[in-house]
C-alpha cells in the first residue's frame, strides 16, 4: 500500500474514486443529430466576423474573395484601421442598471434600430448571386439603412422593388460626363433613395495588387486559371452562369479591371464647385464619404454637405492613409455640432461600432463584414451577421454600464498609442 504523501501540515488525503452509474452518464451523452441543411451547418460554426471571413475564403474563388478582402498596395491602411480598434481601451462604469438595453438612434435624420448602416460595395453579385437585394432585405428586417453603390449590380428601381420597406441611400461617384451623373441622381430619387452619399477619395483608382496578381476583370473572364477554379468552387460558378449577367446596374457595360474603370470614367478634377453643383440638384440629405482630415470636414460642410463619412475607402485607395478611428475625435470637434459624422473602415465587430459612437460618431458603415457573410451563406449569412453584431453591441453596452446609445461618451473609450 502506497503511504499518503506528506503536505506542508501533514498527510494529504486522497479523493475517493468510484465507477459512474449508467444513469449518471446518460445526461452527458447528448449527441446532436446531423443538420441536413448545409448553409445552417456552416453558419452555426460562425461566432465572429473572422469566422465568416474564413468560411467565405473557402467557398469563393480566390480572385473574388481577394477583391472583397484586399486593399491597396501593401494593405497598411487596412491593417492600421483594424489595429486601432484592437488597441483601444474600454472604460466601464459599474453598478449601473443595464437590465434594458436600447440600441436605437438616428442617422441622417431618420430612425435606425442599431447604430450602423450597410455600406456601399461594388459588384456585390460577384460575391454571391443574391447580391444587393439580399443585403437590403436584411437591413429592412433589422431596421438599419442600406446604401447602394454606383458600381452596384442591382439598379435603384430593382432594389426598391426587392426591399420596399428598407431605408435606402445611394452612393454616387461623379463621372466626367455630368449629364450622366445627373441622370443617375434622378434615377436614385425616383427609386425613393432618401440620401446621396458622394464619394470623394477616388480621383484615380488605388493600386490593388491582389486584383492585379489574380488577373481579375469585371465580369470574371474564363481563362485556364478560372476554369481550374471552377472545379474547386462549382456552386459559385453555377450560380454566376445561370443567373443574370454580372454588370454594373448604374453604368454602361464594362469589360476590364475596376481600376481601369475608375481611371476612365470618374472625374479627377472634382472640386468643391462640383459639390455645390450636386447640392443644387439634390434636395435630400447630402453626405460626403472619404473625408480624412478635420480641415476637409469643415470645407465640405461649409459647401453644403449635411454629413461626412470619415473613411479611407477601406484602405483600398491611398495606402498609409490616416486611420479613421484616430481621426474621428478631431472631425467631431470641428463639425459635430453642425453635421453628422459617420465612421467607416476597419469595423469587424459590434464592439467596434460601440467604440466609434462613444467617440462621437452618429453611427458606422459596415461593408466587408457583410460581404464575408454574403459569401458564406447568401441572405441567411447576412442575417447571421446581423444577429452577431446586435448581440455584440448589446453585450458591450451592458458591460460598459450603458443602457442607451445616447449615453455613450468619450469617457467610455481611450485610444491607445
Amino acid at each position: 500500500m502506497t503511504p499518503p504523501q506528506a503536505g506542508p501540515t501533514g498527510p494529504v488525503p486522497r479523493t475517493p474514486r468510484r465507477l459512474p452509474r449508467p444513469s449518471e452518464l446518460r445526461p452527458l451523452l447528448r449527441l446532436a443529430r446531423p443538420d441536413p441543411d448545409p448553409v445552417r451547418r456552416r453558419l452555426n460554426r460562425a461566432h465572429t466576423v473572422a469566422d465568416l471571413r474564413e468560411i467565405a475564403r473557402r467557398r469563393t474563388p480566390r480572385a473574388v474573395f481577394d477583391y472583397a478582402d484586399g486593399a491597396a498596395e501593401g494593405e497598411v491602411s487596412l491593417r492600421r484601421a483594424r489595429a486601432a480598434f484592437a488597441d483601444l481601451e474600454f472604460r466601464p462604469s459599474v453598478l449601473r442598471d443595464v437590465s434594458h438595453i436600447d440600441t436605437s438612434t438616428t442617422m441622417l435624420g431618420g430612425p435606425t434600430a442599431l447604430p450602423f448602416a450597410f455600406a456601399p460595395t461594388g459588384f456585390t453579385r460577384m460575391m454571391h448571386h443574391e447580391g444587393e437585394p439580399a443585403v437590403a432585405r436584411v437591413a429592412g428586417r433589422i431596421g438599419v439603412p442600406h446604401t447602394l453603390s454606383t458600381m452596384g449590380t442591382t439598379s435603384p428601381a430593382d432594389l426598391a422593388a426587392a426591399a420596399p420597406d428598407t431605408r435606402r441611400w445611394f452612393q454616387l461617384y461623379l463621372w466626367r460626363d455630368r449629364a450622366a451623373s445627373a441622370e443617375v441622381v434622378r434615377r436614385a430619387a425616383e427609386a425613393g433613395n432618401e440620401a446621396i452619399m458622394l464619394t470623394v477619395d477616388t480621383p484615380v483608382g488605388g493600386r490593388r495588387l491582389r486584383d492585379a496578381r489574380n488577373g481579375l476583370t469585371i465580369p470574371p473572364a474564363l481563362t485556364a486559371r478560372t476554369l481550374l477554379d471552377m472545379a474547386r468552387h462549382p456552386h459559385w460558378w453555377a450560380n454566376v452562369l445561370t443567373t443574370a449577367p454580372l454588370e454594373f446596374a448604374a453604368l454602361t457595360s464594362w469589360e476590364g479591371t475596376v481600376a481601369e474603370l475608375i481611371d476612365t470614367m470618374f472625374d479627377p478634377a472634382l472640386t468643391l464647385d462640383d459639390l455645390a453643383w450636386l447640392r443644387s440638384t439634390w434636395n435630400g440629405p447630402l453626405v460626403v464619404k472619404g473625408v480624412q482630415t478635420a480641415a476637409d470636414a469643415r470645407r465640405v460642410i461649409d459647401a453644403g454637405a449635411d454629413a461626412v463619412v470619415v473613411s479611407n475607402h477601406g484602405g483600398r485607395q491611398l495606402d498609409r492613409a490616416p486611420v479613421p478611428l484616430e481621426t474621428l475625435p478631431a472631425v467631431v470637434a470641428e463639425v459635430g455640432g453642425e453635421a453628422e459624422v459617420i465612421l467607416d473602415t476597419g469595423i469587424t465587430s459590434g464592439a467596434d461600432i460601440v467604440a466609434a459612437v462613444a467617440l462621437g460618431a452618429s453611427g458606422c458603415l459596415v461593408g466587408r463584414a457583410y460581404l464575408y457573410a454574403l459569401m458564406a451563406g447568401g441572405e441567411r449569412g447576412v442575417e447571421h451577421l446581423a444577429v452577431l453584431l446586435t448581440a455584440e453591441i448589446r453585450r458591450t453596452m451592458a458591460l460598459l454600464g450603458v443602457s442607451s446609445i445616447k449615453d455613450l461618451t468619450p469617457d467610455h473609450v481611450r485610444l491607445r498609442g
